[in-house]
């Protein structure tokens, strides 16, 4: 008997299910410049007092089903913010291997990754992460791994993503409704240690401009490793015209020359 396996067949019942995962890497946090910040964010998000980035560079082991698993690298970079008074990040950038593992993020949960080859490296206590796309090597960091820290090794994260089809006819526009989304994971980390001698470099590339949010102040780095379990939801529609002129982020446009943030602060 033939299949086509362009239909979907039978699938477990139930609701869907957080992906379970095994990681370690980096965690760190560093503070950029004020109006970066103000304008990174889209609405109805709101800047916190401090001007943080927050990122993750992780090896992670994807837990598909009892018997399959899949290892990536990943970077992930937000900018703290908050969503009617509750705190997160909005998710700006997302860079790991796997065509699958992009897709299936950008399309359920309007997350905005992109392909990458990424690198771990580590030497005695000293671990060295890379993230390279187009052969650029746009984003490093590394530090040397020290001592426990008195932190919790066992909470919840929150990150603000938008969830989008961009429109066919009218560019600039999207084709239905746009959602902001919220997704949740749940840290359960059994280890967690100091990081000295750390340093990030966002190094110059016209398709990831990390470069244009520059480190300041490098305020924590971490090195953890344990388990993290991801899901999501949707939190609101929200108008199209709040996201539109931050969607070129989640695609490589070299010619893009961005916005002049003294065009923001005048207007």
């Amino acid at each position: 008997m033939s299949r086509l396996r362009y239909r979907q067949g039978p699938t477990p019942a139930g609701g869907p299910e957080m992906l379970r995962n095994s990681v370690y890497g980096i965690r760190a946090t560093y503070n950029t410049d004020r109006e970066v910040i103000e304008a990174l964010l889209p609405k109805p998000l709101e800047p916190v007092e401090n001007p943080e980035i927050w990122l993750q560079m992780m090896h992670v082991t994807m837990h598909v089903s009892e018997t399959q698993a899949i290892e990536i690298g990943a970077l992930t970079m937000a900018a703290t913010c908050t969503y009617e008074g509750a705190p997160g990040g909005y998710c700006f950038h997302m860079a790991m291997e796997g065509e699958s593992i992009v897709t299936s993020g950008r399309e359920r949960f309007g997350e905005p990754k992109k392909i990458a080859q990424t690198h771990f490296e580590r030497n005695g206590d000293t671990l060295r992460a890379t993230c390279t796309r187009h052969g650029i090597p746009y984003f490093e960091i590394e530090g040397t791994i020290g001592d426990k820290v008195d932190a919790p090794l066992k909470f919840d994260e929150h990150l603000f993503c938008y969830k989008a089809l961009m429109a066919i006819e009218t560019p600039g526009e999207f084709d239905g409704d746009v959602y902001l989304t919220r997704l949740n994971w749940e840290r359960n980390y059994s280890d967690r240690r100091d990081m000295t001698g750390g340093k990030i470099t966002l190094r110059e590339s016209p398709f990831d401009p990390l470069a244009d949010i520059p480190v300041r102040e490098l305020t924590s780095m971490n090195y953890v490793e344990g388990g993290t379990r991801t899901g999501g939801q949707i939190l609101r529609a929200v108008p199209g015209e709040w996201i539109a002129e931050h969607w070129v982020g989640r695609f490589d446009n070299p010619t893009n020359v961005g916005l002049e943030l003294k065009q923001l602060q005048d207007a």
